[in-house]
């Protein structure tokens, strides 16, 4: 079902959908720019190719740099989850392309989840590292991603619109979601659309994670100049620059849950798909999300597939391994619903789930059997942010490898019969 869903959400099977379903604005036989970036980037690309568009001149940023690419994109690399320097010169590379754009080959953004690290272009005031410095302590401190990018855009050249500013002909962005409310403007940091929030809103964000004397002084000094009216704007809605730039949400989270939910019928499940997103602190969220299945469970079918989607964040406190979807898998273990067989799977659509080789991890009452004979306790090991250790010993990660798409996070749950009371 996992495998289902993220079939369900790749390249090729959402641009081929928005082709059938849509006018696409530009005549095929006109040669197009096209900027593709982001960790779908290589696999959009040649999707869009493959629905006979010709391309003037491309450009592709992104980490898999092996992901073959038509022969008319050039390749350049960036950084994930922190910019640096490939970053930079990602970011001036799109900006030349954009620029280089016209009436008769307008720019095609192909923009997905990632973008925001991968294509980095901090203002002139503010040096890479003290960007680098920024992102660190915003990303390690539980800051939602709408608010992260709040302070992205307001210390870049590029985000905010700015790039669609730049551009020198029309720009149609085609976006696959990895935010749970598919927001245009926080996906990739917004760089073709109008951005709402302001300078007061990014220096709002710093008081909130710790106070701004935790952030460089450049990265502040930048922020109070900007709300004080000193630094222009990000183009907000209405600005002239942005009138000839469209988006167009080809994919989100809702796509691969509808996947995933199509395969449980095919294998015999009743399917709960639970629009709600899945967010917050990971082990909160765990926590919560224990409480309603549950609920949800007293008055289902004998077998059941929930179905859920979101995007948790990590308060780092220790020095172990894992990413967000470990540490949710690892939370929720000791409140895993008795009385019925449960596996619970939570994974990074994109395969790759903090800094790890895993995309997420699977529970089960054979877990805690696991761990049990190995004398590993699941609350040690959360205490230290280190779900991967712990799932490395009870053989319990995912591992997917980079699936060439992004929409954030997904949770399966199985559900079967009732237990007899001494198994429950």
């Amino acid at each position: 079902m996992v495998s289902e869903a993220i079939a369900g959400v790749s390249a090729a099977a959402l641009i081929r959908r928005y082709f059938l379903s849509s006018d696409f604005p530009f005549p095929l036989e006109s040669p197009l720019t096209v900027l593709a970036v982001g960790k779908a980037s290589s696999a959009m690309a040649r999707a869009l190719v493959d629905q006979g568009v010709r391309v003037r001149d491309g450009l592709v940023v992104g980490t898999q740099l092996d992901d073959p690419v038509p022969p008319e994109f050039r390749i350049v690399p960036g950084s994930h989850p922190v910019p640096d320097a490939r970053s930079v010169a990602a970011a001036q590379s799109a900006l030349a392309l954009a620029c280089s754009s016209s009436a008769v080959s307008p720019l095609i953004v192909l923009l997905s989840g990632g973008t925001s690290a991968l294509m980095a272009l901090p203002v002139p005031s503010v040096s890479l590292s003290d960007k680098q410095s920024v992102t660190r302590h915003l990303l390690a401190a539980d800051v939602p991603i709408h608010a992260v990018n709040a302070v992205r855009k307001h210390l870049s050249s590029i985000k905010g619109g700015q790039l669609a500013a730049a551009a020198s002909g029309p720009v149609l962005t085609l976006a696959i979601s990895d935010v749970v409310d598919d927001d245009p403007s926080v996906i990739g940091s917004g760089p073709t659309v109008a951005d709402t929030s302001s300078f007061a809103d990014a220096l709002a964000v710093l008081d909130r994670a710790g106070g701004r004397a935790r952030f460089p002084s450049a990265a502040v000094t930048h922020l109070e100049r900007g709300a004080r009216g000193d630094e222009p704007e990000t183009p907000k809605p209405g600005d002239p620059r942005l009138a000839a730039s469209s988006f167009a949400l080809i994919g989100s989270r809702r796509d691969a849950m509808t996947a995933a939910a199509r395969e449980a019928g095919a294998r015999g499940y009743a399917s709960l798909v639970l629009d709600e997103p899945v967010v917050g602190e990971a082990r909160m969220a765990a926590a919560e999300y224990a409480r309603r299945l549950t609920q949800l469970l007293a008055t289902r079918p004998q077998r059941t597939c929930v179905i859920s989607s979101g995007e948790t964040t990590v308060s780092v406190r220790g020095h172990g391994r894992g990413g967000r979807n470990q540490e949710f898998a690892l939370a929720l273990l000791p409140n895993l619903p008795s009385g019925r067989s449960i596996l619970v799977t939570s994974i990074g659509t994109d395969g790759i789930d903090g800094p790890t080789d895993a995309a997420g991890a699977a529970v089960s009452a054979a877990t805690l059997a696991a761990a049990s004979a190995h004398g590993l306790d699941p609350l040690e090991y959360l205490e230290r942010n280190d779900a991967y250790t712990f799932f490395e010993g009870v053989d319990g990660l995912l591992k997917t490898g980079p699936t060439g798409t992004n929409v954030g996070d997904l949770q399966v749950a199985l559900v079967g019969p009732d237990l007899p009371p001494e198994e429950s």
